[in-house]
């Protein structure tokens, strides 16, 4: 079974503050034209979306020079729902990371810089978020400076807490971008 993770893009799509917002406007119409298309304004980090190293590391890789094995792997869901202010070392398991892409179900929380460290020394190969961004700036510097790809802004991730799957996140070939809209998705067994 495949489950979608990903928000839909549209002019309605909330936008981190500060961030460009979506932009669709139709280009061709069937009726005038014999085809249709649209216009795509946005961000790189619109929607659901992957930061690269080069969003906070100066000379960091850029998301096409990532190599794509980093965008899937089995993944595993932590509900930390029920907690209150940063995610804390306490709320996380105390092994099982290394190869997986490790994704929170948050409510909105984000993680602290000490579990964002933990997930590294384990060998995380990507960690992700339903919440608008994983936490500040020195998580992202940590994730990041270890090429450990962040994805955020995903959905649905109640219906896989406790289940095993793989998750697949491709972003666009941007020349030099700092990030991509991703179509997440998580293939159950």
């Amino acid at each position: 079974m495949i489950i979608d993770l990903s928000l839909s893009l549209s002019e309605e799509t909330r936008v981190y503050p500060g961030d460009p917002e979506v932009r669709i406007k139709p280009w061709a119409v069937i009726e005038r034209d014999g085809y249709y298309m649209n216009v795509l304004k946005l961000g790189e980090h619109s929607g659901t979306h992957v930061d690269a190293p080069a969003h906070f590391i100066p000379g960091g890789k850029t998301v096409d020079e990532l190599p794509l094995e980093k965008f899937m792997g089995p993944g595993l869901v932590i509900d930390v729902r029920s907690g209150e202010g940063l995610i804390g070392l306490e709320e996380v398991p105390d092994s099982g990371f290394l190869g997986r892409v490790v994704l929170f179900l948050t409510g909105g929380r984000e993680l602290s810089p000490e579990v964002a460290l933990f997930l590294v020394a384990e060998g995380a190969r990507a960690v992700g978020t339903d919440a608008m961004s994983i936490g500040d700036d020195a998580v992202h510097r940590i994730l990041l400076s270890e090429e450990v790809p962040i994805f955020e802004n995903l959905t649905n991730l109640e219906l896989l807490v406790g289940k095993e799957f793989t998750f697949i996140a491709f972003p666009l070939k941007v020349r030099m971008g700092s990030g991509s809209p991703v179509r997440a998705v998580a293939i159950t067994k």
